[in-house]
């Protein structure tokens, strides 16, 4: 398996290497550039550089058509899913080197994100698509109304959950 393989999905066409990685440089020199413009220190903007690369590609790459394919093909199962969604501790790696981006934060964002993916994965087929929007909306609103979450990654919770609910939950078009 290539390294384009793992990063977007076998089989990706070439416009979907291309927005993929596209969306993943773009992202990560927005964020490099707000995580600079804050005086993070070097290794702040080093993890944020890394996650905003991990989500704004992450996020267009889950919705790409070669993904769902891969994601969603026979034998994976809710388990794969809700795993996939568990290892994005992003929110911690944040607690750790962004100021004012604290733990109860961190443990916040991950808990909505495996919370609305149980929801999504458990709910029936039909019902998969406004599940994930309706869980996703309120976490959305959580994390952007209740929490203290540094201007440097109020991008991250809503790419988050953009990436995991929606784009990597959701299998239409899997069967092209």
């Amino acid at each position: 398996m290539t390294l384009t393989d793992r990063l977007i999905a076998p089989n990706a066409s070439a416009g979907e290497v291309t927005a993929g990685f596209g969306a993943a440089f773009l992202g990560a020199a927005l964020a490099f550039g707000l995580a600079r413009h804050a005086d993070l220190a070097w290794l702040g903007s080093a993890v944020v550089t890394f996650v905003a690369f991990d989500l704004f590609g992450g996020a267009v790459v889950n919705a790409t058509d070669s993904a769902k394919r891969w994601y969603h093909r026979p034998g994976r199962t809710a388990r794969h899913h809700l795993g996939f969604v568990a290892i994005h501790i992003q929110p911690f790696l944040l607690a750790l080197v962004v100021p004012g981006f604290g733990w109860l934060t961190a443990a916040t964002i991950y808990s909505l994100a495996l919370a609305g993916a149980i929801l999504v994965t458990t709910a029936p087929r039909e019902l998969r698509r406004p599940i994930a929007f309706g869980t996703t909306a309120i976490a959305l609103t959580i994390a952007t109304s209740m929490l203290t979450i540094p201007h440097v990654v109020a991008w991250f919770a809503p790419l988050l959950l953009i990436k995991l609910l929606l784009a990597h939950l959701l299998p239409e078009d899997a069967a092209h």
